[in-house]
């Protein structure tokens, strides 16, 4: 392994680097399943020619959640700007020579999204994008998949994904028992529709297990 990447993933995402136009490789999987640490690392270890574009970008606006009535569910396929993600990477894989994107990031000290945070160089071989529905096959998100060059899944057993999210709410404000509760009734919901596009994956990994 390398920087904890296993090298049969390095492997494989180096080969989507072609040299001949920008990729984008795709990594879904449930809330907890280890997928934006993986994507993360993977990026980290390829160097300048990748980008990570998360899907999280494209959370709608607290405000705008609240005017819709969705702000209780924040994290389900509904609460996010799902043409606009679409256009984004469109955009990206289409960037004519020179040309720098600027890609919105969500941050979660201020559970909102900031954009234009994400400088994509022109030198960028690889955009690498993660989010749970990247394989849905219902509108709008269905626009997606034919987007990705190619798109990984990372499982997990459920015991450590609740675990992981709890742990994850409680980091960020929430009392046990809130935590636990945003889980059960958000998260594991979200959780059974995106097991359900785990056939439509290209590859299946673990992280961290897969490789060690």
């Amino acid at each position: 392994m390398t920087s904890g990447v296993p090298v049969h993933w390095l492997d494989r995402a180096r080969a989507l680097c072609t040299g001949r136009r920008r990729t984008i490789l795709g990594i879904a999987g449930t809330p907890g399943a280890g997928k934006s640490s993986f994507a993360e690392a993977l990026v980290e270890t390829l160097g300048a020619r990748a980008v990570l574009v998360p899907m999280d970008g494209f959370h709608l606006a607290g405000s705008e959640l609240s005017r819709l009535g969705r702000a209780d569910r924040k994290g389900a396929p509904d609460t996010f700007d799902v043409p606009g993600y679409a256009a984004m990477l469109a955009r990206l894989r289409a960037a004519p020579p020179g040309e720098t994107i600027y890609a919105p990031q969500f941050r979660r000290e201020i559970e909102e999204a900031v954009a234009g945070a994400i400088p994509v160089a022109p030198s960028v071989d690889l955009v690498v994008t993660e989010g749970n529905y990247l394989l849905l096959d219902n509108p709008p998100w269905d626009g997606v998949r034919p987007l990705l060059d190619a798109c990984w899944y990372v499982d997990i057993d459920a015991g450590t994904r609740i675990e992981r999210l709890v742990a994850r709410h409680r980091r960020h404000g929430r009392s046990e028992t809130g935590a636990r509760d945003w889980v059960m009734r958000s998260d594991e919901a979200n959780a059974r529709l995106i097991e359900t596009t785990r056939r439509r994956a290209d590859a299946v990994l673990r992280w961290p297990q897969d490789g060690e």
